[in-house]
């Protein structure tokens, strides 16, 4: 070891671009940011090769003084932060001052701006090459804003350029972190070219639809067609954006976008929040899609705990977990079949847009709704099911149905429709297989997988009988010691009225062991030593546990799945429109309890396109 010796200001640079600067799509991100942060409502960027050759970036907001120009790219510089205050308080992007002097150190950079304190276009030219950074200052002609030219990217640091990857894998980079602020702010429109030629050009969003257009553009027409809008606020705390329904999942989770104030961000709080949310929706292996805004008082949350800023810590994580999970949970909840229906009409997989002729994604209509039933379900015709109505629907499965007799059921299925009092899900037509209920409703055909349904119908109405009763504990007989660390026998301590709540009494008994005294009744068979033991982890990683009821939840839907209709079972109308009749009142009842569909739309438009109707 040498002695102790201050860094050149060049390495110390180049240094903190190792930080920075890891590739072209990091010096996009740094520069957008301090666009966005001087308030431009435009911003146009080009790029050549990938962005090793050029990235050239515009923007008309505040621009920079004359006086400021060289400052701007030394090192810890920067007008968004002064003292300690505003570090607790950050509301713009940008904060460190890192960003500009990385980049010119292992770069060819040049700046020009104009500043809105400077009138007319008396702008002026700040160059700096890597090695030493001398800057240079001349006069240049530029409208109000700044113009910064980044060119050859690692020139002088070619182990670095080394480890970059093709044009075409950098630029797709580049242009996730494009997409990821064109979500972030709506109020500014962006342009993005590559080689000469025009990839993204999105105008200014201000209403809800040019909203859901920017989205549809960056994120794919799918996404917006199978989502649901939400926007609430409680404690403090707002909560808007886009969530897609269930049946709209990835097998990646390469479309979920989540900003906290304006700053996209990965945090584990909010991705455990989310995957609670989606529990017993979602099929095993898949990844929900999403794009959420997070709002708060900028001193709740530390930005400043990455060097990218990509992870955030909540001064109240607990409040944040639970928000977010009510607020998913409900909003997934809370779709039922006719607000499907009606934002999506003529919804069908592989549909065609008639107007532009291109091919839309696969949608899978779903129903949720609020259950109100009584008892445990069954299959006895229900109001609509023992109705005029379906007893006349009743007739197609008879195969003694006379012409006449079709033809005026078929006649009173028109005046229905034009009286408006067709279920979303419509009526039943015919048992297919013994595993499908045909049914005809305004849109076209609904196709039913009778088993699944009934079997999310009877999970939730389980789910809501044992809320009603609450968690009912019983003692242990013996109760059950364990071995724990003295952290984990903290938390047990501190957190046992919590615990207590779940139907466990765990009191520690020493430092290190706790005494487990009563579990859950349903729960009672369970592997008690290894539910504490993750309930306690869970405590103290996200604040809370959903262990229980998760565990709880996994009986009852085993219980569910043995005590529903089972396929080859023949159903009468009635018994089908029953069946229909409670899928609308029954919530998430769009998927069964392992997340598979249990309903899907066939429009009239497809079904014409089948048989080349028409054309």
């Amino acid at each position: 070891m040498t002695r102790i010796a201050l860094l050149s200001q060049r390495l110390a640079n180049q240094i903190a671009a190792g930080e920075v600067v890891e590739r072209p799509a990091s010096v996009v991100k740094e520069l957008l940011e301090n666009c966005i942060d001087a308030g431009a409502n435009r911003i146009d960027i080009d790029i050549e090769q990938g962005g090793t050759k050029l990235i050239r970036i515009r923007d008309n907001g505040s621009g920079i003084d004359k006086e400021d120009l060289g400052l701007a790219l030394s090192r810890h510089a920067t007008s968004k932060i002064a003292n300690l205050d505003d570090l607790e308080n950050i509301a713009s992007l940008g904060f460190r001052g890192e960003a500009l002097a990385s980049i010119c150190s292992v770069s060819r950079l040049e700046l020009v701006s104009n500043s809105k304190n400077d009138p007319g276009e008396n702008a002026w030219r700040v160059e700096a090459e890597g090695q030493e950074m001398n800057t240079a200052l001349s006069p240049a002609s530029h409208p109000q804003g700044t113009t910064v030219e980044v060119r050859d990217l690692f020139f002088n640091t070619p182990a670095r350029k080394k480890f970059l990857r093709t044009e075409k894998t950098e630029f797709a980079r580049l242009e996730e972190v494009v997409k990821r602020l064109a979500l972030s702010r709506f109020d500014v429109a962006f342009s993005l070219r590559h080689n000469q030629r025009s990839i993204h050009h999105l105008q200014t969003a201000v209403t809800e639809q040019e909203q859901q257009r920017r989205v549809a553009l960056v994120c794919g027409p799918a996404f917006i067609e199978n989502a649901i809008h939400i926007d609430i606020e409680a404690s403090g705390l707002r909560l808007w954006g886009w969530v897609s329904l269930p049946t709209f999942s990835r097998s990646q989770a390469d479309l979920q976008y989540f900003y906290v104030n304006g700053r996209i961000i990965r945090d584990k709080l909010v991705t455990h929040a989310v995957k609670q949310a989606y529990q017993d929706v979602l099929f095993h292996g898949r990844h929900p899609a999403f794009v959420l805004y997070l709002e708060l008082q900028p001193a709740l949350v530390d930005v400043n705990v990455h060097p990218t800023k990509h992870e955030v810590r909540f001064r109240d994580g607990r409040l944040v977990h639970d928000f977010l999970f009510r607020a998913l949970h409900k909003a997934l909840a809370g779709v039922r079949p006719e607000d499907r229906l009606a934002t999506t009409p003529g919804a069908v997989e592989n549909s065609v847009d008639r107007e532009t002729g291109e091919m839309l994604a696969p949608i899978s209509a779903t129903s949720m709704g609020e259950f109100s039933g009584q008892g445990r379900m069954s299959l006895s015709p229900s109001a609509y099911g023992a109705s005029s109505h379906s007893n006349a629907y009743g007739a197609f499965a008879s195969p003694n149905n006379t012409g006449a007799q079709i033809a005026e059921q078929l006649q009173t299925y028109k005046e229905l429709a034009e009286d408006e009092e067709i279920p979303p899900l419509g009526f039943a037509l015919a048992q297919l297989h013994g595993i499908y209920i045909l049914a005809q409703n305004k849109q076209g055909l609904v196709v039913v997988d009778m088993h699944a349904a009934h079997e999310r119908i009877t999970y939730e109405h389980m789910k809501q009988a044992v809320a009603n009763e609450g968690i009912r504990a019983q003692p242990l007989l013996v109760p059950v010691s364990i071995a724990v660390s003295q952290a984990e026998a903290d938390c047990a301590e501190q957190e046992a009225q919590a615990l207590l709540d779940l139907g466990l009494a765990v009191e520690r008994v020493a430092s290190e062991s706790i005494l487990v005294r009563q579990v859950p009744v349903i729960l009672s068979s369970a592997n008690i030593e290894q539910l504490v033991r993750d309930v306690l982890a869970d405590v103290r990683e996200h604040g809370s546990s959903e262990r229980v009821s998760n565990y709880q939840d996994e009986l009852l839907s085993t219980m569910a799945c043995h005590g529903s209709v089972r396929a080859n079972r023949q159903l009468t109308i009635p018994e089908m429109n029953a069946l229909l009749r409670d899928m609308e009142r029954t919530e998430r009842s769009g998927q069964c309890n392992h997340g598979r569909p249990t309903w899907v739309l066939q429009s009239i438009d497809q079904l014409d396109k089948l048989f080349l109707r028409g054309q």
